[in-house]
């Protein structure tokens, strides 16, 4: 379902229909572990500045982060098999659909999901959803935009910050700072929306419609079409 490299490039991890998240190492394409779960899993994320974390989550509704670095402590050997309590589950009992996207945000403390028309904030060291928000329709695309610290500018969309950007119905999202939090914009278009891009220091986004064959770049600041 969804494949993500670690920040430090040293392995990737993968979301399976065998209900398992798998974590090779990308040196020498080898699976280092398989994390069992009790069904399908969709996402999987780390966080922006730490290989040794994963965060899991699928048809089973409950996010799951597992720590690597200690997984290899404890179960030491290749292509080790984890049981999914190894993971600890954030906010137990929230998630009442099956997570589709998860995004780590700049703060390593907070993590967000998408599943149905929910955005989920949810706080690692309490363990529980902090705050959430229902959206126009469907989450069809859920991701978090930045560009390395050296190339931020204030005059970016956010303010030089990572950028959520979310697709939900006919509405495009944008949250922003350290967890974003803070909604920046959301644009209403007259066409049910797949997935969205954002170009921070352009200023402007991408959105493929659906149904259809189309992707449309729009200004980011007044909501103008400009291409199709």
């Amino acid at each position: 379902w969804q494949a993500r490299l670690s920040p430090d490039a040293s392995n990737a991890a993968t979301a399976s229909a065998d209900f398992t998240a798998k974590i090779w190492d990308t040196h020498t394409g080898e699976v280092l572990y398989s994390l069992q779960h009790d069904h399908i899993v969709r996402a999987v994320a780390y966080p922006p500045d730490n290989s040794d974390l994963v965060a899991t989550g699928g048809m089973e509704k409950k996010l799951r982060v597992f720590d690597l670095a200690e997984l290899a402590k404890t179960y030491p050997g290749k292509a080790a098999t984890i049981p999914a309590s190894a993971g600890f589950e954030i906010g137990e009992g929230v998630h009442t659909s099956s997570i589709k996207f998860i995004c780590w945000t700049k703060d390593p403390n907070i993590v967000v999901t998408a599943s149905d028309k929910t955005i989920r904030w949810l706080d690692l060291p309490s363990r529980s959803c902090i705050k959430h928000e229902v959206l126009d329709g469907e989450i069809k695309s859920c991701e978090v935009v930045s560009l390395a610290q050296e190339l931020a500018s204030p005059t970016d969309i956010g303010g030089g910050k990572p950028v959520l950007a979310v697709s939900a119905g006919k509405t495009v999202y944008f949250w922003g700072g350290d967890q974003a939090m803070d909604e920046l914009k959301r644009i209403v278009l007259p066409y049910s929306i797949a997935s969205v891009g954002l170009d921070v220091k352009g200023r402007k986004l991408v959105v493929g419609e659906e149904p259809g064959t189309w992707a449309k770049v729009i200004r980011y600041d007044d909501g103008v079409e400009l291409d199709t």
